[in-house]
């Protein structure tokens, strides 16, 4: 399940995972950002000895959004070694996720 990530919490967050750290930028009132929330749970439990994900609520959190760039959600950014190694837009459908996040581990 993915967990909510924070300013406060990013930066300590991804110093202290060992594995590659998945954040979906999202807001509640955006419609493709709910579409995609089920994808992205479900992603997480699958993937969950691979990667660890968090999800972002942008409306509460502008000033991370803005540090990475976020102008359109969903937003979803893979971090690798705490630096971002894959940026997607949109809703997508799950295999197209997959294919590009598993490709990058």
């Amino acid at each position: 399940m993915a967990q909510d990530i924070t300013a406060a919490t990013f930066d300590s967050v991804l110093a202290s995972s060992e594995l590659p750290v998945l954040v979906d930028f999202w807001a509640p009132w955006c419609g493709p950002c709910r579409a995609l929330g089920p994808t992205i749970e479900q992603f997480a439990s699958e993937n969950a000895d691979k990667i660890a994900v968090y999800k972002c609520n942008v409306d509460d959190e502008g000033d991370l959004a803005m540090r990475f760039n976020v102008v359109s959600i969903p937003t979803i950014i893979l971090f690798k070694g705490g630096q971002p190694a894959l940026t997607l837009t949109g809703n997508r459908p799950k295999a197209d996720l997959e294919q590009a996040i598993l490709s990058q581990l």
